[in-house]
């Protein structure tokens, strides 16, 4: 069996030094999502030990319909830290304009980065596993629309979800745009909106992909419920608790980055702010 320790030294070395390896599950055909969480605690282990904490948590394959075939019965996870995340600034908008948040963001340690837009919690009560998505909004203190930077140490992008766990779940930045407060007057408004608003992905102004709130699991609430259901189910997970944010999946197909582009997220259906991402 892998040595959880050693293989997060492993895959932290690669980040570190920007050098592609095999994934885990190429290299021994046993490796399991409880020896992904052991590593991926080793590697929280390992970043508290170098005085970072974790804020958070990412989710990855939240899509039901990638599971039978990938052998999962619910979505994964792994940790967000205080060096890893980040907040826009807001910007004026232009007369007749939507609100727009703006960030600019380094991509010097990237092996192989990819954005994501993605819907962001912040939690303001710990939250139990529900099915509901009203009552997972309620322990919701604010949400915002975000930006995930992924990447990822394996050869061609070539992994499986045990592999995605243990490499930091793939989380290499996550910036956050203006949060939208959730209050008991309006999380009727956003059980509504958020399966079905839609976002537009935009690289120097051209648009490369559209997507919605159904790509992340049907709904980003479904899919925070489904995080709260699948952290009680898994031993050794503490549950979602207050002051925890949560990025809830990407909303389009992952698109590769490089330096020296800007990168916008506009939506339609639910009251976010544009975010505008510039890569150095």
């Amino acid at each position: 069996m892998a040595d959880p320790r050693a293989l997060a030294q492993e895959l932290a070395a690669a980040y570190a030094n920007k050098q592609q390896l095999a994934a885990p599950t190429t290299r021994e055909a046993e490796f399991t999502l409880a020896a992904a969480y052991a590593t991926e605690a080793e590697l929280v282990r390992m970043r508290k030990n170098a005085g970072r904490c974790t804020v958070g948590l990412k989710v990855g394959f939240a899509n039901r319909a990638m599971w039978r075939a990938l052998k999962l019965d619910t979505l994964v996870w792994a940790h967000m830290y205080d060096d890893t995340v980040r907040y826009a600034d807001a910007c004026a908008p232009e007369p007749g304009q939507r609100r727009t948040n703006a960030a600019t963001l380094s991509l010097a340690r990237a092996i192989s980065p990819k954005i994501e837009p993605e819907i962001v919690f912040k939690m303001k009560a710990p939250l139990a596993a529900t099915t509901d998505a009203a009552i997972a909004l309620e322990a919701v203190e604010w949400l915002a629309l975000g930006f995930e930077i992924i990447d990822c140490p394996y050869d061609g992008w070539k992994y499986q979800p045990a592999d995605f766990v243990a490499a930091y779940g793939l989380h290499a930045a996550l910036v956050v745009g203006e949060p939208h407060p959730v209050t008991s007057a309006n999380i009727a408004d956003l059980v509504e909106q958020l399966p079905v608003f839609k976002v537009r992905l935009s690289k120097d102004g051209q648009l490369v992909e559209e997507g919605s709130g159904r790509n992340s699991l049907r709904s980003p609430a479904l899919c925070l419920a489904e995080l709260a259901s699948a952290m009680a189910r898994q031993e050794g997970a503490g549950p979602l608790a207050a002051g925890d944010l949560v990025s809830c999946g990407t909303l389009t197909e992952s698109m590769p980055i490089q330096p020296g582009a800007t990168w916008t997220a506009s939506v339609e259906g639910i009251d976010l702010p544009t975010l505008t991402l510039t890569l150095v």
